[in-house]
């Protein structure tokens, strides 16, 4: 059992009988009532999106998870193939328990999380950050470094991102697949 002071990002808890990842969390004290902890949770059985508020201190029930690494295969009509790099199994995921499945590369390294309490497989993590190649993408402009702007990008994976004007066609670039932005040029 862990209390509400246990709580950290990324922590997989069951509440009302569904399985929620912690996305934020926070407390809130005031003079006058006991201190609350609140946590915006995301459904990993389903995409919906909940705040949730405790008294410091309430029990909650979190989900014992192992991440174990996969490697992704390809695509086909029946899903999302993997294989776990030490057994060589392979399994078929939906695209809905994919996080940032649009990044998803022939041969990429991927997080499968799965419960250990019943080996029901929870979803696939993508590292937080990977390298792409940009397929398409307008010429890029010599010296236009000092302004924030983003033209459009095709990366190998049919994917499209905001890229700065100096990035062009062919090139290798960081993406920080949480939140979907370019994060700096590859060193190659």
């Amino acid at each position: 059992m862990a209390n509400t002071s246990d709580i950290s990002r990324g922590m997989i808890i069951n509440l009302d009988g569904g399985l929620y990842t912690v996305v934020e969390f926070g407390e809130n004290k005031t003079a006058r009532a006991a201190a609350k902890v609140w946590a915006k949770l995301k459904g990993v059985d389903s995409n919906k999106t909940i705040e949730k508020t405790w008294n410091s201190g309430d029990t909650i029930f979190p989900v014992r998870v192992e991440k174990r690494n996969y490697q992704f295969l390809y695509k086909d009509d029946t899903g999302y193939s993997f294989m776990d790099n030490t057994t060589f199994e392979q399994m078929t995921l939906q695209e809905n328990v994919i996080d940032a499945p649009q990044y998803l590369k022939e041969g990429g390294e991927v997080g499968i999380l799965i419960n250990t309490e019943t080996d029901e497989v929870l979803g696939a993590e993508l590292p937080d950050k990977i390298e792409l190649q940009v397929t398409y993408t307008e010429p890029g402009l010599k010296g236009d470094t000092a302004t924030r702007t983003l033209k459009p990008a095709t990366l190998e994976t049919g994917a499209s991102i905001g890229v700065p004007l100096f990035i062009n066609e062919g090139e290798l670039i960081r993406i920080n697949t949480k939140t979907g932005e370019y994060v700096e040029r590859a060193k190659s």
